[in-house]
């Protein structure tokens, strides 16, 4: 069973932290992930930096200038993630825009994710009829789970064909903006989650973009399996480095 399943079906709610390998330092990949586990994260969203990333805010799009000007590359990320299974059990999914994985040969990048013991992928920029037609067979052969999108403007005509081909999780988007923190979820957006909820999806769903503390956290969650959070975590390693990342994980979960 793939670990997302696994996870999936605890009885619990999900933590999912994203960040940008190769930040803040190029070689801070590792250490950071095994420091999520250890503080209680239950899920890790490792973010592929790329030169054009169309759903980031600006805390992820700089992490991401740097990550690359530090020297991060496909390559790097597969080489610093070679025995990422000797030390880390829980589910790891890479982040990403097609591009990058279109240059290294897609079945070639799933294959190397098979090997390395990555979970899935989430890739924004793939659209899911092109997965369904062209991918998906590729994404199954090597036991990846590829996560989907939805948003506020999508159709549950839409919503309803993207989890008849999905087989983890759909990734809920919280709201038609890029990433980055707020304060609080408004009316729109509750009535948004409502009626998700309504649907009855088979597959979970785990909300992102806009959680930033335990009040987000916690109203997320209220309407789905879990929540992802990343331009916040972001904004703490600027702030704090990556020694008090436990910190940063209390305060969301306690």
């Amino acid at each position: 069973m793939n670990r997302i399943n696994k996870k999936l079906s605890e009885d619990k709610k999900l933590l999912s932290i994203y960040f940008t390998a190769g930040y803040p330092s190029l070689n801070d990949t590792v250490s950071i992930i095994e420091d999520l586990e250890k503080s209680g994260v239950d899920m890790i969203e490792i973010g592929l930096p790329f030169s054009d990333p169309l759903a980031d805010g600006p805390t992820i799009q700089e992490s991401s200038t740097k990550a690359l000007k530090n020297g991060m590359t496909t390559e790097v990320l597969f080489d610093q993630l070679k025995d990422i299974r000797k030390t880390v059990n829980i589910p790891l999914i890479i982040m990403g825009y097609f591009n990058p994985m279109f240059q290294y040969g897609v079945e070639a990048f799933c294959k190397k994710c098979q090997e390395i013991g990555i979970d899935g992928l989430i890739i924004p920029d793939l659209p899911v009829d092109v997965y369904h037609e062209e991918y998906q067979a590729i994404f199954e052969k090597y036991g990846l789970i590829n996560v989907f999108l939805i948003t506020p403007q999508t159709s549950d005509e839409r919503i309803r064909y993207i989890d008849s081909i999905s087989n983890g999780f759909i990734y809920m988007v919280s709201s038609a903006s890029t990433t980055g923190a707020q304060s609080g979820f408004g009316d729109e957006q509750t009535q948004y989650f409502e009626r998700i909820d309504k649907m009855k999806l088979n597959n979970p769903q785990i909300i992102g973009f806009g959680i930033s503390n335990n009040e987000t956290f916690t109203q997320a969650t209220q309407y789905a399996k879990g929540a992802i959070i990343g331009s916040a975590f972001v904004k703490h390693v600027t702030q704090e480095g990556t020694k008090s990342l436990n910190k940063f994980i209390d305060s969301i979960l306690n």
